[in-house]
């Protein structure tokens, strides 16, 4: 297998870049064109040590640099490993990258060093998948459960419920296929019990998913109302700068603006919307049209409405478009005299708030957690890594319920049986114990170059 190069550090200036070299022709490269100050060459090195040297371009020098060596198979790619640290100049960190290419490397592709990691057997394709996760996560839940994936957390979950079916499928087979021994019964009540209780562990992992999806890739919101109610001044303060225009002038907001903001461990997608009301200026009736489509769209939706005034046909309307089960009503203005309350949105979560003086905002966050139903998801669980995994636990939940049917139905055992095998397959292609070359190359290509 060709010896592969990368930079596995951003490409922009700073302390320390990284770059990455990784198979048979690793160590030999890197004698090449490292001199160690120590006259240690990288193939008398042992693994896991460094030695501080030269990169140099025949006889010229290029860098000072820090050699770290791996040796098979104790590295992240299970092959010969040499990791450079050299400084961090964008120039400097390309010119390394070119002379071991000249060497003999040849550029890696996206994700090609974690693919290497799996196809040598060091990480399972659920293990692998977590990487990114981890590389992208941007908040602690996401952090936590991508750690727990990568150290196999739903590998073993998954293994388990594999592990039941094969030992059921054993079963089914012996006594098919040997009806002339003495062999006991099969069950049907065992049988059901064994397929319902692995289908009860992937509807949890998938539950887990749809739940902790959240703290991966943030929540698209909707913060909506009829005009002037203090949509605008709400975003500025979730988002902790102006950024949308504020003015007593009712209307200001026509286009809709986006951005996102931290609330606890979950980033919301905002978007602030124009104040929603009949019209008949045409350009504001395009940013009304524009509310409305984010509000269908919108995951979460946070309804403004001013407390000091009672509810007009606007807000009525309003009222009848969202659904309370992803709706947070937020009344504002409360630092003036209200005209509403509570009581009027008694199907809704609601919190009451001044955005003027900045009061309710801590009992604002709490209750977008608890609109979410981010406030009891627990920082201890698992959730898949990607859709793709979600996808092979669904279609084996499908066949196994099928498989409960044709038992409860009184079909044949070989029904049942071709039936379980289905789903068997599915969650050995979610392990990636059998996932098509196809699959694999999609779930790396996805991957940063260098990792």
């Amino acid at each position: 297998m060709k010896t592969i190069c990368a930079i596995s550090t951003p490409l922009s200036e700073g302390a320390i870049s990284l770059i990455r070299m990784s198979g048979d022709e690793a160590i030999r490269i890197a004698d090449k064109v490292f001199r160690s100050f120590s006259e240690k060459q990288a193939s008398h090195m042992t693994g896991h040590t460094c030695a501080y040297g030269k990169i140099c371009d025949g006889e010229k020098t290029v860098d000072d640099v820090l050699l770290t060596v791996f040796r098979s198979p104790k590295s992240y790619t299970g092959e010969d490993t040499v990791e450079i640290s050299c400084h961090g100049g964008i120039f400097v960190t390309k010119k390394i990258l070119e002379i071991l290419i000249s060497s003999g490397a040849e550029p890696a592709a996206p994700g090609e060093f974690t693919k290497r990691a799996f196809l040598n057997g060091k990480l399972s394709l659920t293990q692998a998948e977590a990487v990114m996760d981890i590389i992208s996560s941007e908040g602690e839940r996401a952090l936590y459960s991508a750690n727990n994936m990568r150290e196999g957390a739903v590998f073993k979950k998954i293994t388990k419920v594999r592990e039941s079916l094969v030992s059921l499928l054993g079963s089914l087979a012996a006594w098919v296929d040997y009806p002339e021994e003495d062999l006991p019964d099969v069950e049907l009540t065992a049988i059901e019990k064994t397929v319902s209780e692995a289908l009860g562990e992937l509807k949890a992992l998938i539950k887990s998913y749809d739940d902790g999806i959240i703290f991966k890739e943030g929540v698209e919101t909707a913060i909506v109302g009829s005009p002037n109610v203090g949509k605008s001044s709400l975003m500025n303060i979730l988002l902790g700068f102006d950024r949308s225009i504020v003015t007593d002038i009712e209307g200001t907001t026509r286009d809709v603006i986006e951005e996102s903001a931290r609330v606890g461990d979950i980033t919301l997608r905002l978007c602030d919307t124009a104040g929603i009301r009949e019209t008949s200026d045409t350009v504001e009736n395009l940013g009304v049209n524009l509310a409305r489509k984010k509000l269908e769209g919108a995951r979460l939706v946070i309804a403004v409405f001013d407390a000091s005034r009672v509810l007009n046909e606007d807000d009525k309307k309003i009222l009848d478009e969202i659904n309370p089960k992803n709706t947070l009503v937020v009344l504002n203005k409360i630092d003036l005299e209200s005209k509403i309350t509570k009581d009027s949105f008694d199907r809704f979560e609601v919190v009451e708030i001044s955005v003027a003086e900045q009061r309710g905002l801590d009992e604002l966050k709490e209750s977008v957690l608890k609109v979410l139903g981010a406030d009891s998801f627990s920082s201890q669980e698992n959730f898949f890594a990607s859709q793709r995994q979600k996808n092979c636990a669904e279609k084996a939940c499908a066949y196994l319920k099928n498989a409960i049917s044709a038992v409860r139905m009184g079909e044949t055992l070989d029904a049942v049986t071709v039936m379980i095998e289905e789903a068997l397959s599915y969650l050995l292609e979610l392990t990636g114990e059998k996932a098509s070359e196809a699959v694999v190359d999609e779930v790396f290509s996805r991957f940063c170059v260098g990792k």
